[in-house]
């Protein structure tokens, strides 16, 4: 005991203080990334307006006294009336307005979702492809995207039409087969740079497939660039939607969409103006929130490109 001094015991006694005190929690990446979007608030105000404009689109109509094809032989082309239970009005058939512009949000966001998803698998796993083989492989994948991009979607869309008929499905694939070309380019360029890193090397090492790594490896570590042009996309396919059945290629009677509904709306907006400004104000609110909860997520989840 005679080497002990007093600061000895001082600094042992600090020793056991310090553990008995809890160590600091980390933040994983995640944790992070919502933390900077749920601070962007923009984003945060874009997803509860989404929110609210989904659950209204799909739960609204089983609170309304009139379905998007009943007919109101005494209520034809009349403006706003809360007494007849006509909150937008009607359109130049007596249905309801609301009903049908409630009806055509949800087929707008059902068609922007699944041709996203086809967009995103179809161009996740051409672009993952191109990238990691490379050379000639990557040239003639590379150049069939060149000459897809040469070809007027309008026309792909309306080739569709007349040899498979007008279907929502069609709608899907039509959009899907075209938009997924700008996410292969994207994922391509990230691939060209992943499968130079240690992990993918080490799983080349260990034996593991092509496809293996493409799966396993390459594509998990592309879900912020994939996420973020995803949501992107998003509006980008509605505004497309909306353009086709504009043009009469999209959603067909009794059916309708946001787009459609413009269009009918467009055609009278001088004598009755509520058919055209209740659906364009729906969809200018629904691309400006995806918009900005587009750009919050990017700089969620890549802040160094901020």
């Amino acid at each position: 005991m005679a080497g002990i001094t007093g600061k000895d015991v001082v600094l042992t006694d600090y020793a056991k203080k310090l553990e008995t005190l809890d160590a600091p929690k980390g933040r994983s990446l995640t944790q992070d990334a919502l933390r900077r979007l749920f601070a962007n608030k923009a984003a945060l105000v874009s997803i509860f307006l989404l929110t609210g404009l989904v659950l209204i689109a799909f739960f609204g109509p089983y609170f309304l006294p009139w379905s998007y094809d009943a007919v109101d032989w005494s209520n034809i082309r009349k403006p706003p009336n809360f007494e007849a239970g006509h909150y937008f009005g009607t359109d130049q058939n007596g249905r309801d307005l609301l009903a049908r512009a409630m009806q055509g949000t949800q087929m707008s966001i059902i068609v922007a979702v699944v041709a996203t998803f086809v967009s995103v698998v179809i161009g996740v796993v051409y672009g993952a492809a191109s990238g990691y083989f490379g050379g000639r492989v990557d040239a003639v994948m590379m150049r069939f995207v060149d000459i897809m991009y040469a070809l007027p979607y309008i026309l792909f869309v309306i080739i569709l039409v007349v040899i498979f008929g007008r279907s929502p499905v069609l709608l899907f694939v039509g959009i899907g087969a075209i938009e997924w070309l700008t996410m292969a380019r994207i994922v391509r360029g990230q691939t060209l740079s992943l499968k130079e890193r240690e992990f993918v090397e080490a799983a080349r090492a260990g034996g593991a497939r092509p496809f293996t790594i493409i799966m396993r490896h390459i594509v998990p570590n592309l879900t912020g660039p994939v996420v973020i042009y995803a949501t992107l996309t998003i509006p980008e396919i509605i505004i497309t939607e909306s353009f086709l059945s504009y043009l009469g290629l999209g959603v067909q009677e009794p059916q309708t969409s946001l787009g459609t509904l413009i269009s009918n709306g467009s055609q009278v907006a001088e004598a009755m103006p509520w058919l055209l400004i209740f659906p364009a104000i729906i969809l200018v609110t629904m691309l400006l929130c995806l918009t900005y909860l587009g750009d919050g997520l990017r700089d969620a989840l890549d802040p160094k490109d901020r």
